[in-house]
């Protein structure tokens, strides 16, 4: 009997374990410890981040930047709706509105040809999403961000270690937004990381992370004692989390080789389907660097993604939907707004099917998948449908 083929498994890169033996030893195991420093620092010196905070959560990470940009009631964002809540429930939380707007039919990220005619007065910020692990157009959308005086501030929760014209996601708006969740890449279970690229963000983003205190600077001695001076909350990432997270990131670049050639291995087995046109791979453009977050397959119909991820289930291949469109749910319609029809998103979110994905699979499990999709999908006998309803 074959075994069962895991969505996702935590990997244990290396010193975890130990450095988690050192932190209950050393006795700080609240925010702000040792490993917390020697974690920011690593990501300061290997991808050029200005000035990154570890933190609880990616959710807290937007939370805080929403914060930093002053968000208020009437205040507009604008985002993509095929995202997780976090990215929207940030925003809405301090009573401003999430405006939704369609992605790309290659990358699934948000359509920058899309954004300056969602801009009103009322736009503060725009929120790119970089799914998967692949860059939005940056480029572009810092030059309109420019123009219209707005922040931006990049979620790149599937996105650490990747880059965009060679230049580390995380460090192109001015402020970004990790994850470092158990789905992650580099994970510590839960926890994430706020990037502060402009200066004048840098002194507020501590202390709102830390309860809205100046205790870090009471630390630093430049206070003579520390209270209460701004809105906060207890964001700060335990040193415990932070001990295991170094030991993942001290290994981010053998991760990365090993995520991307799974990643490569899947596009290589599957190139026949893809010329058969009964299913589309994902997109990855030449100035582009990926981290290989996941690997997804975009069926025909949502009746065929469905069929298949069942066939898998059968398998003991676990296969996910991903995100459910924003701008649909009870909160999105209460709080936000579509801009125009998102026919992409909407088309996207019930087709596109997260095939198992971790450092631990082995060429027989890709194999094995390979089998499955193969023979469910050239089983049905259906005949191709045409690229062009792959794409949206």
């Amino acid at each position: 009997m074959n075994h069962a083929i895991q969505f996702n498994k935590a990997h244990l890169a290396g010193n975890e374990l130990r450095y988690i033996a050192q932190a209950i030893e050393r006795g700080h195991l609240s925010s702000g410890g040792p490993f917390t420093d020697a974690c920011q620092r690593l990501l300061e010196e290997r991808l050029g981040f200005r000035r990154p905070l570890l933190v609880s959560s990616g959710t807290a990470a937007l939370e805080i930047a929403a914060l930093l940009c002053e968000l208020g009631p009437g205040d507009e964002v604008i985002m993509p709706s095929f995202t997780f809540v976090s990215t929207a429930s940030a925003v809405a939380r301090l009573g401003a509105v999430p405006v939704f707007v369609d992605i790309r039919p290659d990358t699934l990220n948000l359509d920058e040809r899309l954004i300056e005619a969602a801009i009103s007065e009322r736009t503060k910020a725009l929120i790119p999403v970089h799914y998967a692990g692949v860059a939005c157009e940056m480029d572009e959308i810092s030059a309109i961000a420019r123009a219209h005086q707005l922040l931006v501030i990049e979620d790149a929760a599937h996105a650490l270690s990747a880059r965009y014209k060679g230049r580390a996601l995380g460090s192109l708006g001015d402020l970004a937004c990790f994850s470092f969740h158990e789905t992650k890449n580099y994970t510590c279970g839960e926890g994430g990381a706020l990037v502060v690229n402009d200066a004048r963000f840098e002194a507020r983003a501590e202390t709102i992370r830390d309860k809205g205190t100046n205790r870090r600077a009471f630390f630093r001695g430049e206070v003579d004692k520390y209270s209460w001076v701004d809105v906060g909350s207890s964001y700060g990432l335990s040193d415990l989390l932070s001990a295991f997270l170094l030991g993942q990131l001290e290994h981010m670049q053998a991760l990365a080789e090993r995520r991307l050639a799974i990643f490569q291995g899947y596009v290589q087995r599957f190139a026949r389907l893809e010329a058969a046109e009964m299913l589309r791979l994902p997109h990855v453009p030449a100035h582009c660097e990926t981290n290989a977050h996941n690997f997804y397959v975009l069926l025909r119909s949502a009746g065929e993604r469905e069929g298949l991820r069942q066939h898998l289930a059968e398998a003991s291949i676990s296969a996910v939907f991903h995100y459910a469109p924003l701008h649909a749910s009870p909160m999105g319609r209460a709080t936000g707004r579509a801009h125009g029809a998102l026919s992409v998103t909407d088309s996207v979110a019930e087709r596109l099917l997260r095939l198992p994905f971790h450092c631990e699979l082995s060429d027989d499990d890709l194999d094995r998948v390979t089998s499955e999709l193969e023979r469910y999908l050239i089983g049905r006998a259906v005949q191709p449908v045409g690229k062009r309803s792959l794409v949206a």
